[in-house]
């Protein structure tokens, strides 16, 4: 009944029946390794074909809703609510999340349609859809469509991290002067927050600040927390970083602002034609990601006495071409050259800020006696330990992208040019 052979073309059955049954009748105990992985992706696939089915039939219960509107005395609004106390009951869900379900399945089935048959065909997952559909509600469905139309064939290939930046920065290039009302509408809503928790305790929150500021003062705090860890504090990095923010609320407040210079280096992607004014371009902070024009000039004028990173790429190929930082004293060369090429870690799907990564040796040191700068790559902690202690293999390959060889015997490219993460490693 069961078989612990995976079929040779199990990636190009499409979801529904077939793959059911395949997967069905597997003797998962007994896979190999390498074929544990591919009946993983195949589930993933047919998990994406159901929720697609179940988004349908929500949205179906929408329409029935919304049909009996012309003869009842509620209008179409009406309907979507009606439509989610029927669901909410029938899946025991809370209003809230009934709702929720409601308006994204209506929103993916009548606004985004070739997101929904990608979803359908198990081409992209759930995860993905969501940053799809929630990542372009804010723009004309117009620069939507555009947006979605240009990201939707390597979805599949991008993490959610990687595709929500992707979308950002799109939404803002496809129309500069719609990005940058929205970015003033926000700051002008800027506000600030203290919420209580059920636990006794509170967040403290501050809404729709200017991100050159929070990314500094983010990475400021992320600095200070590993300079008192590597002293031998026994905190960890969160209690260490809350305490430190804490702290700097209380006591770093001097004459009325928080000095520029207390919070170290600028790290920005920008081309010479958006700081001059002859473009409004989106820029890339690192460590945060895509920002408008009018924000990186702001940085670029403001920030008088902090280290920059610079990178100058082809407009064509997007290839760095040259970099360099700006500071008195330089960093090493080959470190600097590294994490001006790869600004993240160039483990498949990771986004952790180069800045903040160990230098790899794609062939150790201990076999080639010598460092040579192609051969260096940044890896966070995390990966660089996974890599040496499991003995995962990478090679580059044409565009500067990596080939990541894994211990189960599959293959993910990679590229460490990736923008780095928008929280804090």
């Amino acid at each position: 009944m069961f078989d612990a052979i995976i079929p040779e073309n199990l990636e190009l059955i499409s979801p529904g029946p077939e793959l059911a049954g395949v997967l069905a009748s597997l003797d998962w105990d007994h896979l190999s390794d390498h074929d544990l992985i591919r009946a993983l992706q195949a589930q993933d696939r047919q998990v994406s074909h159901y929720q697609a089915g179940r988004a349908w039939t929500i949205n179906k219960v929408a329409e029935r809703y919304q049909e009996g509107c012309s003869e009842g005395s509620f209008d179409h609004s009406d309907a979507a609510d009606g439509a989610a106390a029927e669901i909410g009951a029938a899946l025991r869900l809370t209003r809230k999340a009934a709702e929720s379900e409601t308006g994204f399945s209506m929103e993916l089935l009548r606004y985004r349609p070739a997101v929904f048959e990608a979803l359908l065909c198990g081409r992209i997952d759930l995860r993905r859809v969501r940053v799809l559909v929630d990542a372009t509600l804010h723009v004309s469905d117009a620069v939507a469509h555009v947006v979605i139309e240009q990201l939707l064939p390597d979805a599949a290939l991008l993490t959610t991290g990687q595709l929500q930046h992707r979308i950002a920065e799109l939404c803002i290039d496809a129309d500069p002067e719609a990005a940058r009302r929205r970015y003033e509408r926000s700051i002008e809503d800027r506000r600030f927050e203290v919420r209580p928790n059920d636990s006794g305790t509170a967040d403290i929150l501050g809404h729709d600040v200017p991100p050159h500021i929070a990314n500094s003062i983010g990475r400021w705090i992320h600095r200070e927390a590993i300079k008192l860890k590597n002293f031998g504090d026994a905190r960890t990095m969160d209690q260490l970083r809350v305490d430190i923010y804490l702290d700097l609320l209380r006591r770093r407040y001097k004459g009325g602002r928080i000095t520029r210079s207390d919070f170290g280096n600028l790290d920005m992607r920008v081309t010479a034609e958006t700081l001059a004014g002859q473009s409004d371009e989106s820029a890339e902070l690192n460590g945060f990601g895509p920002v408008i024009a009018d924000v990186a000039r702001q940085v670029a004028e403001h920030q008088e006495h902090v280290r920059r990173r610079w990178l100058l790429y082809d407009p064509d190929t997007k290839q760095p071409i040259d970099g360099g930082i700006t500071r008195r004293r330089p960093a090493p060369s080959q470190r600097r050259t590294a994490e001006i090429l790869h600004p993240a870690c160039i483990h498949p799907g990771c986004r952790m800020p180069s800045v903040d990564c160990d230098l790899d040796h794609r062939k150790p040191w201990s076999e080639a006696r010598f460092t040579c700068t192609a051969d260096l790559g940044p890896m966070c902690r995390h990966h660089h330990v996974i890599r040496h202690t499991y003995g995962w293999q990478y090679a580059s390959i044409a565009g500067g992208d990596f080939l990541f060889s894994s211990p189960f015997g599959h293959q993910y490219t990679t590229s460490g040019r990736e923008p780095p993460n928008a929280r804090s490693p």
